[in-house]
């Protein structure tokens, strides 16, 4: 069994997902979002932004006790300084996990999306309709939590993956 933690990444909103892996079955553990945006009439710096992301990740830690850590990786915006800070705020996480001494795993979007929906072109309804569907959820979780929730199925569909391949070539091997 193992707790995978998956982060959609934003400077100004960070969803997270949390599932439960044993064999092929996937349990809904806990979902939602991290505001790093502060409010209308106090926006953060960049840096209050990165802590806030940083400290939001650090607690879901703390409080779920993840095995296993995946997060989206940044795709090319046609906004350069929207790349860069949404690198940023990867890097807020990732160093959170890498804190805890948690493995992390890096997936493309389309990966996410291939994984879950069974195309790498779906489009956010798609990918909260079948998140919903897979974890039988009773409700539809806001996209960049549904979003986190799709990384962490696609780690354990590649975890699964990887375990089937160790098991076939020592079997192999044990002929």
């Amino acid at each position: 069994m193992a707790i995978i933690l998956g982060i959609d990444p934003g400077s100004r909103m960070t969803g997270y997902g949390v599932i439960r892996q044993q064999g092929n079955q996937l349990t809904y553990v806990a979902s939602g979002c991290i505001n790093a945006a502060g409010t209308p009439r106090k926006p953060l710096s960049l840096a209050e932004k990165l802590k806030v992301i940083h400290d939001g990740v650090s607690e879901l830690i703390a409080q779920f006790q993840p095995d296993e850590f995946a997060i989206e990786q940044v795709f090319m915006a046609r906004n350069p300084d929207s790349a860069l800070k949404l690198g940023q705020a990867r890097g807020a996480a990732i160093v959170a996990a890498a804190c805890a001494g948690l493995p992390v795993a890096e997936y493309a979007a389309r990966l996410v999306k291939q994984a879950v929906v069974g195309t790498g072109a779906a489009d956010k309804a798609q990918v909260q309709h079948m998140v919903m569907a897979m974890l039988k959820l009773g409700h539809r979780p806001q996209a960049d939590a549904a979003d986190a929730l799709a990384v962490a199925m696609c780690h354990a569909h590649n975890r699964n993956q990887a375990i089937l391949m160790a098991t076939n070539k020592t079997t192999r091997r044990a002929r």
